[in-house]
């Protein structure tokens, strides 16, 4: 019989147990260190999606104008009346203004008391027009503006005064003691100005952008019952309804607008619109300017130099990507015929002759990607291909070396994960943006994703 004490102690052997929730635990946590480790070790592209919008376009301009112009000098030293409100249209050989050599004049205007009604009411009404036209439209940063509109009321007010001493003119030339008072007549029609600029008989090749921001414009006003020597202007004449404005645009626009032969305009003076004909002027150092020209509305702005203008255009819309994603690459040309279908997928590709190792010369067939295609010709890629390599067409001896390269701007999609090139055709640009045309073949659709900083990432390289 068996002693079942004997004595011995056995240990007791637990059994192994597995806990499944700290393995799973422990996946995860080794899973997380993991892509942290890759997160900041690995290159970061930013990525931007393409949508539909606009840009806002500047068309706001500051334009020169010119007209044709007279400037009428004096033939006679004395004191110079006016008979004529500026802006006014006169007939030819009709009375200007006079100048008074002896005072004669001068006395009797100082003399005379015009009393509270010695203007009419539709004088009254004219100069009211004045002062509301130049409250709503004064900008302090033009403060010189002031000093003009001073000078204009001044000598308005000094023409009404002096049609009302015609009556004693007229007793003056009866009275035969006239002799000294010489009038001045128009010597032929058109528009008085009391002003002058030396822009009377400006050449538009002699345009520039300084002179389009008015830098050291000056302009001389020509003031009623002042001292005139002779020879000194006295009046201008605008003798031609026509003029035109010139104003300075960025290439894109100047094209567009040459295209477009007529444009609608919007004078910001009266926030009235007119249709002008558009022209091109180079000047004498090459660069380019866009001439406006009218063929109405020139007596509303007969006495201002610079005229400000909006163009009436359309914004451009389109699809609205950042500048910064913007790339040129270069790519092969080669004509269509030589693009086949062959591999596996029945991908696009050529013919590339090469050597076997018999020295024997056979074709092989090179996947390629076509970028765009213009005048029967392909716009392709391919790392397999290089400068001087021969093709040879499908089913013919026919052969073409690789001679000709060309730059495409596009932008890099990343939908599929990697620096995919797309060609774009820009609409407008400005400083940030571009608008380009959406839905083009081998282009960008709407919502695609494409890399915001060209620069940062290279052909076909993977993204995250």
């Amino acid at each position: 019989m068996a002693d079942t004490n004997s004595g011995k102690i056995r240990q007791y052997k637990k059994p192994l147990n597995i806990n499944l929730g700290m393995i799973f635990f422990g996946v995860i946590f080794i899973y997380i260190i993991v892509c942290v480790f890759m997160y900041l070790t690995s290159k970061h592209v930013a990525g931007y999606q393409v949508k539909k919008g606009s840009l806002f376009v500047n068309n706001v301009y500051t334009g020169l104008a010119l007209r044709e112009e007279t400037i009428i000098n004096s033939n006679y030293s004395g004191y110079l009346n006016y008979y004529v409100r500026e802006g006014s249209r006169i007939g030819a050989y009709k009375m200007v203004c006079t100048v008074d050599e002896g005072g004669r004049l001068k006395d009797i205007m100082s003399e005379q008391s015009m009393g509270e009604n010695a203007l009419s009411e539709e004088s009254l009404d004219n100069l009211r027009d004045d002062i509301m036209d130049f409250s709503n439209n004064f900008d302090p940063r033009n403060f010189s503006s002031t000093y003009d509109f001073k000078y204009a009321i001044e000598g308005n007010v000094l023409k009404l005064a002096n049609t009302n001493i015609l009556e004693n003119l007229e007793k003056l030339n009866r009275s035969g003691d006239s002799g000294l008072i010489n009038i001045c007549n128009a010597p032929t029609s058109g528009i008085v100005i009391y002003s002058y600029d030396n822009y009377e008989d400006f050449n538009p090749i002699n345009i520039s952008s300084e002179i389009l921001t008015k830098q050291g414009y000056e302009k001389t006003q020509m003031l009623a019952n002042e001292l005139v020597s002779a020879g000194e202007p006295i009046y201008k004449l605008v003798t031609d309804e026509s003029w035109s404005v010139i104003i300075e645009t960025d290439a894109e626009r100047a094209e567009y607008l040459l295209e477009e032969e007529y444009v609608q305009v919007k004078f910001l003076k009266n926030q009235t619109l007119s249709w002008a004909e558009v022209g091109l002027i180079t000047n004498s150092d090459g660069k380019h300017f866009i001439e406006l020209i009218f063929n109405n509305s020139m007596i509303t702005f007969c006495a201002d130099r610079f005229v400000d203008i909006e163009l009436q255009i359309e914004e451009e819309e389109g699809l609205k990507v950042p500048n910064s994603a913007i790339v040129q690459k270069e790519f092969f040309i080669i004509p269509e015929i030589f693009v086949t279908k062959g591999g596996n997928n029945g991908e696009s590709g050529v013919l590339k002759q090469i050597y076997d190792e018999d020295g024997n010369i056979i074709n092989k067939f090179i996947p390629v990607t076509i970028y765009n295609k213009e005048n029967a010709k392909y716009y392709i890629d391919s790392p397999d291909l290089e400068l001087g390599n021969t093709l040879q067409l499908t089913d013919s001896n026919t052969t073409m070396t690789i001679t000709e390269k060309g730059s495409l701007v596009g932008v890099y999609n990343k939908n599929k994960g990697y620096a995919d090139f797309k060609q774009i055709q820009i609409l407008y640009q400005n400083e940030e943006y571009s608008i380009i045309k959406p839905n083009t073949e081998y282009g960008l659709i709407e919502y695609d994703y494409i890399v915001l900083e060209a620069e940062t990432v290279n052909d076909d390289e993977f993204l995250n």
